[in-house]
């Protein structure tokens, strides 16, 4: 009886060990999401209300992709989500997976060019064939 009684308890800890490590990996893999759902590729522009003045204006002319904006001043948990360290910041992601990344200086202003986002996405998109 004992014996048996031992034996119910392991099980029990080692099923509670499992269903932490199973809700742990289902966690982590929710943070690393896109924020433009997993299909495709999608631009995503990070900037905030008091750095208008330095938005990147031409994503939506980005063509093969999807793009967003998300202001981390009214959405605090998407800096620390993308790990956004400078604003504007640029992603590009292909369904799930962050591909590519452009920050800005240390003025807050984009370095990067319409062009060199626009080669990034033809080159993972011709990557696909």
């Amino acid at each position: 009886m004992i014996s048996m009684n031992k034996d119910y308890i392991t099980w029990k800890l080692m099923a509670g060990y499992l269903l932490i490590v199973l809700l742990m990996l289902l966690s982590s893999s929710a943070k690393a999401q896109s924020p433009c759902g997993n299909d495709g590729l999608c631009v995503v522009q990070f900037n905030a209300g008091f750095n208008e003045s330095n938005k990147v204006d031409w994503l939506s002319e980005l063509t093969d992709c999807k793009n967003f904006y998300i202001a981390i001043d009214e959405s605090k948990e998407a800096s620390g989500k993308y790990k956004i360290v400078v604003i504007p910041t640029i992603l590009i992601f292909n369904g799930e997976e962050e591909v590519g990344r452009f920050q800005a200086n240390i003025m807050m202003q984009m370095e990067a060019t319409k062009e060199d986002v626009q080669t990034q996405i033809d080159e993972i998109t011709m990557e696909g064939f």
